[in-house]
């Protein structure tokens, strides 16, 4: 059984480059025989590449499927907006700070995860008993995403704001390393991280998200591929929800294939799998209340100065055609 370090250590070796080889406008890709997508180790995107779900997908058309990972949200969707990538996932506030710069990037599709899978974290025996403790403190968290919008709301509903506390801008797997040696005193941060943390001994959840932050989660594509492939999207978002479905259906096998790929433990992985309102077949397309939801958070976001320009989501939300 792997360790929690040797765990860490398989989950922190994706790359984070924000551009990658092959980098263009992105047009017609697909078109021409290729379709590049982002992808993080969990949910279902990484359980679509362990099945090579996509590939059979489009082997008819000719479409070869390349993949690129990344540990968080932010630098994918650089390289998306860039034009080094097709389509990948996010969390809810990557997209603004995207948006913002002026990416070249759609919100084309979503999917639902548990709220129960984000938490602040912090050390066993550590004074900080409840959110209010957190004043004054180390706070670490990657800047622009969804572990972002988690530490901003839990410290509000402890009294605190954003500058009650020192915040520390990691990535995860850099996170990891400073929450073990004990350089941070808390880690906003997401599954399957929480679950390890719930697994060891030397950690505590201070609180989980659950309650306090929607779990809203988005596909996101370039603008020039969406624009001459919008057929191949809608064939993405439709597989993603025919392979999530079948493997809620059957979760005791989508732990072993999911645990396969990411290198998480599989009572690890069950764990995530099996949080409240955790579905991996809620994929769809963006209904009205997720894009109600995101211009609310980018709102926010202006606020509290953290974006530095007002948002209009809605310019940015791809609809596919009506047939």
């Amino acid at each position: 059984m792997a360790t929690r370090r040797q765990t860490l250590g398989l989950i922190g070796a994706a790359a984070t480059a924000a551009f990658l080889p092959g980098t263009g406008t992105g047009k017609a890709r697909a078109a021409s025989g290729e379709l590049r997508i982002g992808w993080q180790k969990n949910g279902v995107l990484a359980l679509a590449k362990s099945q090579g779900s996509l590939e059979k997908r489009f082997a008819d058309r000719g479409i070869k499927v390349s993949w690129s990972e990344f540990t968080s949200g932010p630098p994918l969707l650089e390289a998306l907006g860039a034009g080094a990538l097709d389509f990948g996932p996010t969390g809810d506030v990557p997209p603004l700070f995207a948006q913002a710069a002026r990416g070249n990037l759609l919100y084309v599709g979503t999917y639902r995860g548990s709220s129960a899978g984000s938490a602040i974290l912090v050390h066993k025996d550590s004074p900080i008993k409840e959110i209010a403790d957190l004043k004054g403190k180390k706070l670490a968290f990657k800047r622009g995403s969804s572990a972002h919008n988690v530490a901003v709301k839990i410290l509000r509903k402890g009294g605190l704001k954003p500058e009650d506390v020192t915040q520390i801008d990691l990535a995860p797997p850099d996170a990891a390393a400073a929450f073990k040696n004990g350089s941070i005193d808390a880690w906003s941060i997401w599954d399957p991280y929480t679950a390890i943390a719930e697994n060891d001994p030397q950690t505590r959840v201070l609180i989980t998200a659950d309650g306090i932050v929607p779990a809203w989660s988005y596909f996101l594509a370039n603008g020039d591929f969406t624009a001459k492939n919008g057929d191949v999207i809608v064939e993405i978002i439709d597989e993603l929800k025919k392979v999530g479905t079948a493997a809620q259906a059957n979760l005791g096998q989508t732990a072993k294939d999911i645990s396969s790929i990411t290198g998480v433990p599989e009572e690890i992985t069950r764990k995530t799998l099996a949080r409240n309102n955790a579905d991996l077949g809620a994929v769809s397309t963006l209904p009205d209340e997720a894009v109600a939801y995101q211009q609310a958070l980018a709102d926010e976001f202006y606020d509290l100065k953290i974006i530095p320009k007002k948002l209009t989501i809605a310019d940015i939300v791809w609809r596919p055609k009506q047939s």
